[in-house]
């Protein structure tokens, strides 16, 4: 029994040692998604000011409604499309990577009748899950496992995609990813990067803001195509950044189903380490009885008889 009580003891260290393991990663998690947040602000007023310099460099073209959509040359036998998916860098995010796989297979069944789709994957867990389920990635790199490596991850991206365009010339390029969601679902967003739609930017508010255009060193049309490759590289920027906050809160979802499970399971081992002691004691109490009754009970074996000695009536004196 005590060697039955021990292995349950050392079972109950290891599950107190797991909760305390799975509460520092629920922490690290939590504070990464809070860090991840807190630079979306930044992110969005990059983005804001490259947009409204977007509209002003339109006020230099004379024609700037042609360019509300613009796409690259299309070509009927070659129609392709490049697809950015941002999945999970490290384990312990329950489906997270397979609700992102699931919305770029969608995507691809979408535009599979006109075109054939490249996949640029981040993350090392997404892959070989995309690889099972048969996407073409044409390139992966590790997702960020930081906030500070966003930029970086961005222009490497930024970098392989304007490749991809010089390359094999696309007529579609978008990004899939996940946003942080309150409930324990994962949300998915697909965002059109190209054709690049000028459209959005305001060029009437540029007009009435400015009387006199910007002075520019650069044909405006060259100007018109850095400040939305500049566009693009903070629309991917703002996507890895909410990418890797869903990811966090994945896992701090994951980390606390995990907490419930050990909470169960230690449950579960302290009943049983209370039967197996309740069980010893017990019979410590019975052998200790049957003791006490064994030596307050009189024998009864008979006693011998005194001796006899041999010889015709009684004893003979001296």
């Amino acid at each position: 029994m005590s060697n039955k009580l021990s292995e349950v003891q050392a079972r109950m260290n290891g599950v107190h040692g797991l909760e305390s393991v799975v509460g520092a990663m629920r922490g690290i998690a939590a504070a990464r998604s809070r860090e991840a947040r807190s630079r979306l602000d930044g992110i969005r007023a990059c983005a804001r000011i490259v947009g409204a310099a977007i509209g002003d460099a339109l006020l230099l073209i004379d024609d700037h409604t042609s360019h509300e959509t613009a796409a690259p040359d299309r070509d009927a036998k070659h129609d392709a499309s490049v697809v950015i998916v941002l999945c999970a860098e490290q384990g312990f995010v329950g489906t997270f990577n397979e609700h992102v796989i699931d919305a770029a297979l969608a995507s691809a069944a979408v535009y599979a009748q006109s075109s054939s789709a490249e996949y640029l994957l981040l993350g090392d867990r997404g892959i070989v899950a995309a690889t099972e389920r048969g996407l073409n990635v044409g390139w992966s790199a590790p997702m960020i496992t930081h906030a500070d490596e966003v930029p970086a991850l961005a222009d490497r991206l930024t970098g392989v995609l304007f490749q991809r365009l010089v390359a094999s010339r696309p007529t579609r390029v978008s990004v899939i990813y996940a946003t942080p969601n309150p409930t324990a679902t994962v949300q998915t967003v697909e965002q059109t990067l190209l054709p690049f739609d000028y459209g959005r930017f305001s060029v009437t508010s540029s007009a009435t803001a400015r009387r006199n255009p910007p002075l520019i060193s650069l044909p405006p049309q060259r100007l018109l195509s850095q400040l939305a490759e500049e566009y693009i590289f903070a629309q991917l920027c703002e996507a890895i950044m909410l990418s890797f906050a869903a990811e966090n809160e994945a896992r701090m979802g994951a980390m606390i189903a995990a907490r419930t499970n050990v909470h169960d399971k230690l449950d579960a081992l302290t009943g049983e380490f209370r039967r197996l002691r309740q069980e010893e004691i017990t019979s410590e109490i019975v052998e200790l009885s049957a003791g006490s009754i064994a030596a307050g009970t009189p024998s009864n074996k008979p006693h011998p008889e005194p001796a006899r000695h041999r010889g015709h009536g009684s004893v003979p004196s001296f």
